[in-house]
């Protein structure tokens, strides 16, 4: 079972730029493929960015050219670069693994971090 620790989250302008860490523990990193994920009170947590084990990635639309998801794993550690933060992108991000890429996709990973928490406010 993978542990995995979320960092890199904070209060940043309209505008501005933050990069999420992940630190994965417990098991082979590589083999898993992993998700960052977002959720506002009162809403269904949402996908949005994933990275597949062979390093293949995807993004949901209002990320596309501003997010950058990638993963070092001689580090253990899965990032994701957001720049040009708007106001909506205010949420609780987690990151997520599974040996199976599908269950990444369908936002059902068996291993979820904690959560680190980005505010996008003047």
């Amino acid at each position: 079972q993978v542990q995995l620790v979320e960092s890199g989250g904070g209060l940043v302008q309209p505008g501005g730029s933050l990069r999420l860490s992940c630190v994965a523990s417990g098991t082979s990193f590589e083999i898993y493929a992993m998700g960052w994920y977002r959720q506002v009170p009162g809403k269904q947590r949402e996908l949005v960015a994933h990275i597949t084990n062979g390093d293949k990635t995807g993004y949901r639309d209002s990320a596309k050219g501003r997010f950058t998801i990638s993963r070092d794993n001689a580090k253990n550690t899965l990032y994701l670069q957001m720049n040009n933060l708007k106001p909506e992108d205010t949420a609780a991000y987690y990151c997520g693994a599974d040996r199976s890429f599908s269950l990444v996709l369908r936002g059902a990973p068996n291993a979820w971090g904690q959560g680190t928490q980005v505010v996008v406010s003047r």
